[in-house]
């Protein structure tokens, strides 16, 4: 395809991943939790042109098994395109045309940014179960730190679904002044005890793999049978009840009752098993460790002395909240009680409860009402921001 076909089909086209580096010793990174890391590697893309003002730019923060890969496609002959497409593109919700797009794999990542399965340089061997714990708040730092090193002084927005919309949030509570917008998607202030639940039965399915060897597997056998599994657990916490029923009903793969074998009768026994042999081929078992623990502790109630109004009273940004009906993994009521704390504190928040039966997945998949929320509110923001 052409660089035209490409546009014609709403897409950036040919993207290209990037490295930035920074922190090394003796000058490295402070992590929330009291260490230090160093140096410290973040793989980022970007779409569409930074305007003269620099105004016009806008971060993405990617879930847990995302990437800098947000848009686009990597080559020819790549046939999948970067995780949020549908939304990023000319003419798309976060319009290329329009505005200058940044997506970077997270601190603690896999996708090329320094995380479990880096070279540790005191050691010159990965990382593993040595990597230093990190929070969204760290993972915010090191965003913060890539924008820097872009030239960029305020961004536009800060924009993110799940674990991506918890960094938006975080991102206007740490630098207020640094962020005009935030557009926070299917996210809480805090994860639910049933949410950490399902968490820690992954993590406890990959340490009980015969082969994690106490996350020193990087010269031997990984543990992909306990990742796959933790990733079987966590994809059913993305859909909901009826959008299951409708996908996969009762159906067999084959005609039928079979024998217990260990195979895959029903169609979603199938599926999950799909998405966890897809998952073991571009993920790693340690980084889904520490990703999910940062997910886990992050509680913004809590780090600013119980009280959510205390945690937004400083923060500038103008709010777009979407939640979703059928999301039962972060449902609408964590939204709410967030919401109406930025709105004790007379923040401007746009809130909105999309009805659908897709789940927690519905952030990731089409749909107007949200690519409508998302490009009005920034042709709003943009327009407020140049005047």
């Amino acid at each position: 395809m052409t660089e035209e076909d490409y546009r014609n089909a709403g897409s950036v086209g040919i993207v290209e991943t990037r490295y930035y580096s920074f922190a090394s010793p003796p000058e490295e990174l402070d992590l929330q939790g009291g260490e230090k890391i160093g140096p410290v590697t973040i793989a980022y893309e970007t779409y569409g042109t930074l305007d003269q003002s620099g105004r016009n730019a806008v971060l993405i923060c990617h879930a847990l098994s995302g990437s800098a890969h947000a848009a686009g496609y990597h080559s020819s002959s790549d046939k999948n395109p970067g995780w949020w497409d549908w939304y990023i593109g000319p003419g798309k919700a976060f319009d290329t045309d329009k505005y200058f797009i940044i997506c970077s794999n997270i601190l603690g990542g896999c996708t090329g940014s320094t995380g479990p399965a880096s070279v540790n340089p005191a050691t010159g061997k990965p990382y593993g179960m040595t990597f230093p714990l990190i929070t969204i708040a760290d993972m915010v730092r090191v965003q913060h730190s890539l924008v820097r090193h872009l030239g960029i002084n305020k961004l536009l927005a800060v924009a993110g679904g799940s674990m991506g919309g918890m960094q938006a949030l975080q991102w206007t509570i740490s630098f207020p002044d640094d962020v005009e917008s935030c557009i926070a998607i299917a996210t809480s202030a805090s994860l639910s005890a049933q949410g950490i639940a399902f968490n820690e039965v992954g993590r406890q399915a990959i340490f009980n793999d015969p082969n994690w060897n106490g996350g020193d597997y990087y010269d031997s056998t990984i543990p992909g049978a306990g990742l796959s599994l933790a990733r079987m657990i966590g994809h059913i916490t993305y859909l909901s009840e009826k959008h299951m029923h409708e996908k996969f009903g009762r159906n067999f793969q084959k005609s039928g009752m079979q024998p217990v074998s260990g195979s895959s009768e029903f169609m979603v026994e199938s599926y999950l098993r799909h998405q966890g042999i897809k998952f073991v081929e571009r993920f790693d078992a340690n980084a889904y460790i520490y990703i999910t623990k940062a997910i886990d502790f992050f509680d913004l109630n809590e780090d600013y002395g119980g009280s959510l109004i205390n945690a937004f009273e400083n923060v500038e940004a103008n709010y777009l909240v979407a939640s979703f009906t059928s999301d039962w993994l972060y449902p609408s009521d964590n939204a709410k009680e967030f919401v109406r704390a930025l709105r004790v504190n007379g923040k401007n928040v746009n809130y909105t409860d999309i009805d659908t039966d897709n789940g927690h997945d519905s952030f990731l998949l089409p749909n107007e009402l949200l690519e409508k929320n998302i490009s009005n509110f920034l042709k709003n923001e943009y327009r407020q921001s140049t005047i």
